[in-house]
């Protein structure tokens, strides 16, 4: 029985992930390289000093990988503003949820002054239960233990908690977890591997979904 939900932030409640796409599709040309799915895919759901370590080694770039991390930033944020937009069904879910009275809350690989700044522009912040960000664990997503701490925060046992994740780093640190997960794929993740989810969902409004988290 789920007993609380959590959601990722980037991807799966904003369209963030294609303005980081874009944003990296711009960072690479700079440094003579094409962003390709497989270097997308190694930073999709990581923290920032997890993912570009790996995506400096994978591209076999020469810079330093936290310098990257910051170009790309920049980069993102100058296009933000613009292009931010709700994943399709984000307000009616939450709504949705609240009707059936569980508690929510945000488990995201960003920083907390990026998931205020988010959430607060779309005046949705005070609705969620608790957030958890890079700053509250020591080690990133597909690791554990953000969603372990998510269940703990909310106050159930993991496989009370279902999950929403748009990517394989997410879904995999839910599963390690223990908790329930439904995957909400877009452009950018739909290649990933999500074998060890229990559902693929077509958008957060999902009949799948929403018959999960029926009031009772």
């Amino acid at each position: 029985m789920i007993k609380a939900v959590a959601f990722d932030l980037d991807g799966l409640m904003f369209n963030t992930e294609e303005i980081f796409h874009e944003a990296g599709v711009e960072l690479m040309r700079r440094h003579g390289c094409e962003m390709t799915d497989e270097f997308f895919t190694l930073i999709m759901g990581r923290r920032a000093e997890e993912g570009y370590p790996l995506l400096v080694e994978a591209a076999g770039l020469n810079v330093d990988p936290i310098k990257l991390w910051r170009e790309s930033h920049d980069l993102f944020l100058a296009m933000l503003d613009e292009q931010i937009a709700p994943m399709p069904g984000l307000f009616e879910l939450l709504d949705h949820i609240e009707r059936s009275g569980l508690p929510k809350g945000v488990a995201t690989s960003s920083d907390s002054k990026y998931l205020r700044r988010i959430l607060t522009r779309f005046e949705i912040l005070d609705r969620f239960h608790m957030t958890l960000t890079a700053e509250d664990v020591t080690n990133g997503k597909p690791h554990p233990e953000i969603y372990l701490k998510a269940a703990a925060r909310l106050g159930v046992d993991p496989h009370e908690m279902l999950v929403l994740e748009d990517s394989h780093n997410g879904s995999k640190a839910a599963a390690a977890a223990g908790a329930y997960i439904i995957s909400v794929p877009h452009q950018h993740s739909r290649h990933q591997n999500f074998d060890h989810v229990r559902h693929v969902a077509s958008s957060l409004i999902d009949p799948v979904v929403l018959d999960m988290l029926r009031p009772t």
